[in-house]
């Protein structure tokens, strides 16, 4: 399945090991889930773990974003004309939408339910659910 990951859900993944996200982590190093990214989305992945808040998993989160560059799916995404209510998100959707793949957020109130047609937008407790679902 292919997924587009917030980077909430990979902040989380890193610093929670044991917890939701870090399962989608290793999901995603199971070949399991297939992330999809543009360079918009590595740009802000690797500022995010750049503030110095996140000083203490530097390490492993530059091997996380080693291995994300080397497997992810590379879209070119098309401009999507949706208000959202952080502008910050539209890379994630517009990806998720060209690459027919689920937006994974902690922030699903930030992708109101006119975009959420365009796009299955999941919490990772939801992903996880729709993946026992499907099996």
């Amino acid at each position: 399945m292919r997924v587009v990951l917030d980077t909430n859900v990979l902040v989380s993944g890193v610093l929670t090991p044991g917890g939701v996200c870090h399962r989608i982590l290793e999901l995603v190093r199971d070949d399991i889930l297939v992330p999809c990214v543009d360079g918009r989305i590595l740009e802000e992945y690797e500022a995010v773990f750049l503030y110095p808040k996140l000083s203490p998993v530097l390490g492993p989160s530059r091997e996380i974003l080693s291995f994300l560059r080397s497997v992810a799916v590379r879209v070119g995404a098309v401009p999507l004309a949706a208000k959202l209510p952080d502008a910050t998100d539209l890379p994630f959707l517009e990806v998720a939408s060209a690459a027919s793949a689920v937006l994974v957020t902690g922030n699903v109130r930030h992708f109101p339910k006119e975009v959420r047609g365009r796009v299955v937008v999941q919490t990772p407790a939801g992903l996880i659910e729709m993946l026992r679902r499907i099996g």
